[in-house]
């Protein structure tokens, strides 16, 4: 009967067996895969939050106390998120600009950290129990996603700063993906009471 359950799903999933037929080692390594991922995006989120979204509001109640002048003057200097006029730019070749410096090294780190998560998950939705259509869009979206969010740090340092907000739909898209992905994988693993070793 097992070899019959795996034939199948070997048929119906050309890269191989889906996860509830996994045995139990391969059940416990995705599980831990997960639950690992899942602690490193609560960080981001709470670096994320104290490091950015905090200090913005912050200064921005502080700003609106200010002069209207000294906090133009603030704003236009620090970027401010609810700053109406662009940043100003140093007079400086582009390539050596302090913004350039910092949104470079920002997308090396994250075009390879985020997108490593969504290698791995995308390998693991290829054995998921679901359409073909449905697993290449839970493959795309998160990409699509991390996409939208790393060019809202270049288009928020060289053209406005209000496209900061485009960090919410990428940074959304890639995070609820990894929710869904997280949740079919266990679910799918993990209720079958047949549970095989």
């Amino acid at each position: 009967m097992d070899n019959l359950n795996l034939r199948q799903g070997v048929r119906s999933n050309q890269w191989g067996p889906r996860l509830h037929v996994w045995p139990l080692a391969g059940k416990v390594w995705v599980t831990m895969i997960i639950v690992m991922m899942s602690l490193g995006l609560m960080v981001a989120v709470g670096q994320i939050v104290v490091h950015d979204i905090i200090p913005t509001f912050q200064d921005y109640a502080k700003d609106s106390m200010m002069h209207h002048d000294e906090s133009k003057k603030h704003s236009d200097t620090h970027g401010d998120l609810f700053s109406d006029t662009p940043i100003e730019k140093e007079i400086a070749p582009f390539y050596q600009t302090d913004e350039f410096i910092f949104a470079l090294k920002f997308t090396h780190i994250h075009i390879f950290g985020i997108s490593a998560i969504f290698i791995l998950m995308g390998i693991l939705v290829l054995f998921l129990d679901l359409a073909q259509s449905t697993r290449i869009w839970l493959v795309v979206l998160p990409f699509i996603g991390i996409i939208i969010d790393l060019a809202s740090v270049w288009l928020k340092l060289f053209v406005h700063p209000a496209f900061f907000w485009m960090h919410i739909p990428g940074g959304t898209l890639f995070g609820v993906v990894f929710v869904v992905d997280a949740v079919l994988m266990l679910w799918q693993m993990w209720s079958n009471p047949d549970i095989k070793t």
